[in-house]
């Protein structure tokens, strides 16, 4: 879920440009060709571009978005870390190649790239829809991913996941595609703008069950403002096996832009020291039962 397609439904602009108060990019993520390369992966190219050197890093972006949203991400961990920054399919620079996007779909693209860069496994920061394609890459392919952050991630796109709210906003924006499409309208490309709408509005359909197959550790974040319910991010980090859980105060499904600084220490912290113990249990199991005396 992301409420930000700037680059194909323009009137989404006005509605989420005052809360995105960043400063710009001083590097041309998205567009540096020095860092910049391609792969062919399940039929489309991908773009894709690679910053810094260390264990890696893969940051996936949200609903269309591009890799450079994620700038304050790739040039934080860019110090530590070999950061790949990818264009999902039907975003950015990257082909689209289908009549209807999915998560899967666009899941397995990045276990190919992934494949052709010859990384076995790499730690993962997934925004939005980002989380939910990093949920995914570790159900159904736990190899890849040694350690997962996710922010704003849901499992299914109904009332139980998504806040009321947000159905009503995207739907006028959804009649105005329809509209432009029927129109005939080449402003800009309307059917892909169709296809990732359908992605906000009737997926994903991951079932809670399956977070259980996840061994990595997974930080599961999500602002208190956010476009996902409380419950279901808590929901979430409930139903994993090995979770940190952080609902950041204030925050909105935009707190990767909107705070960096916070937001890039917690997911620091979390894989210098991934799901660290004890528990408050075993603290207090120790308190109450403490060694005899010799």
């Amino acid at each position: 879920m992301h409420l930000r397609p700037l680059a194909t439904v323009a009137c989404l602009l006005t509605l989420t440009m005052p809360l995105l108060a960043a400063e710009p990019a001083p590097v041309a993520y998205g567009d540096n060709a020095a860092a910049g390369g391609w792969a062919e992966v399940n039929g489309i190219r991908m773009y894709y571009e690679s910053y810094g050197s260390g264990e890696p890093l893969l940051v996936i972006h949200g609903n269309g978005e591009t890799l450079a949203s994620m700038h304050f991400q790739i040039a934080h961990f860019a110090a530590r870390h070999r950061v790949i920054a990818v264009d999902s399919r039907g975003h950015g620079k990257s082909g689209l190649d289908t009549d209807r996007l999915n998560y899967v779909q666009m899941m397995e693209d990045y276990n190919s790239l992934l494949e052709q860069l010859q990384l076995k496994s790499v730690n993962v920061i997934g925004w939005s829809d980002g989380g939910i394609l990093g949920l995914l890459l570790a159900i159904h392919h736990p190899d890849k991913v040694g350690k997962l952050a996710i922010m704003g991630a849901n499992l299914r796109p109904d009332e139980t996941a998504v806040n009321p709210w947000t159905a009503p906003l995207l739907a006028p924006v959804s009649a105005m595609i329809d509209e432009k499409i029927r129109s005939g309208d080449t402003s800009q490309d309307w059917h892909r703008s169709r296809q990732l709408m359908d992605l906000l509005m009737t997926q994903p359909d991951i079932p809670v069950e399956d977070l259980g197959r996840i061994q990595a550790p997974v930080l599961v974040m999500a602002g208190d403002r956010d476009i996902i319910r409380n419950e279901h991010t808590l929901e979430i980090f409930d139903n994993l096996p090995r979770a940190h859980l952080a609902i950041l105060p204030g925050q909105t499904h935009w707190a990767p832009m909107n705070e960096p600084d916070h937001f890039n220490a917690l997911v620091a912290k979390f894989f210098d020291t991934p799901y660290a113990r004890p528990e408050s249990r075993e603290l207090l199991e120790r308190a109450l039962n403490p060694p005899a005396a010799d």
